[in-house]
């Protein structure tokens, strides 16, 4: 059975074709609109365009919001449009076929346990850096959603009391320091403060600061940019920051690094464990987890939503099948 796992992030729309093996047999991708219809239009259009091409049989929507326990119903979603929306039966209905939702960083730690960093791992933790953060624990291989379908929400602890304001209401939260976005904040201000430091950056930065995105001040530290190689530290030291509070409420077996920033790590990871292991509790006199990339990179969210869409096609049709025979 082929499969589509639709990544949904504050930045694009990426919907792949999975297959039980966990690899990506086709994709399409598309800039997130703003408006709540647009999106679903949005959605519909990339799962469309990959369906013309292959026969797949469920959907599973890979989201960066608050999902309620059912896997039905978006509660809330900081970067997206949705608020108490019952986006599962709305696409299931628009695309003709069943769609279940999962929390995108939920997601990308199934596979990654089922195919990837955290194989064989008891106890492990997601921490998925792109637009912001989205996080997943894993107990014993299950997803640990809290009572009410939301935790954790790791992105959203605050680490700067007052510090830089969040889209969901609070200030100074661990994303605000610790992703693509914050990268390009902190390139930003410190383009403010020492505007000689970098030309390139700073042109840009010149004609409209956003186009110093993440993305660009990633590339610019790769090229030796001074300016861009100390936003990256910020990063890392935040990142580190972090971790050590994760290590110090969950102890780990392993923490999993994945989002699109993620695909940047040889810039800050190894500074990022330097400074885990320096401030976590008892820093010297405990095991420390292991951190690692996510092996299945940007395509986590789609391969685990895809994955979770199986799953629930094939429970639906043994539940369908056991009705059958009773009526029988």
């Amino acid at each position: 059975m082929l499969t589509v796992g639709v990544d949904i992030g504050g930045t694009s729309v990426r919907a792949g074709v999975v297959d039980p093996r966990g690899s990506v047999l086709d994709t399409s991708r598309a800039p997130t609109p703003a408006g709540e219809r647009a999106l679903e239009d949005a959605i519909v259009a990339a799962v469309e365009e990959v369906a013309a091409r292959h026969a797949v049989n469920a959907v599973g929507l890979a989201v960066a919001g608050f999902i309620a326990s059912d896997r039905r119903t978006v509660r809330f979603a900081p970067h997206l449009a949705w608020r108490q929306a019952d986006v599962a039966d709305r696409m299931s209905d628009r695309l003709g076929m069943p769609v279940v939702l999962e929390h995108d960083a939920n997601a990308a730690a199934l596979a990654e346990h089922r195919f990837g960093a955290a194989r064989g791992a008891k106890t492990a933790v997601l921490v998925a850096i792109g637009t912001g953060i989205g996080a997943a624990l894993l107990l014993n291989g299950e997803v640990f959603r809290g009572a009410h379908g939301v935790a954790p929400e790791l992105g959203h602890l605050r680490v700067v009391p007052d510090g830089r304001p969040c889209p969901c209401g609070k200030n100074g939260c661990w994303e605000r320091y610790c992703s693509g976005t914050a990268l390009s904040a902190t390139a930003v201000e410190l383009l403010a403060k020492h505007p000689g430091v970098s030309t390139v950056l700073a042109r840009e930065a010149a004609g409209d600061s956003r186009a110093v995105t993440g993305r660009r001040v990633a590339g610019a530290a790769r090229d030796g940019d001074p300016l861009a190689k100390r936003a990256m530290a910020d990063l890392a030291r935040w990142l580190g920051e972090g971790l050590a509070l994760v290590a110090d409420v969950y102890d780990p077996e392993v923490i999993v690094i994945g989002g699109g920033v993620s695909t940047s790590a040889p810039l800050f990871l190894d500074d990022a464990r330097e400074r885990y292991a320096s401030v976590v509790t008892g820093a010297g006199h405990r095991p420390l987890a292991r951190i690692r990339t996510a092996q299945l990179g940007d395509d986590a969210g789609i391969v685990g939503a895809a994955t979770l869409a199986r799953e629930s096609a094939a429970q639906m049709a043994t539940r369908a099948a056991k009705n059958h025979s009773r009526r029988s």
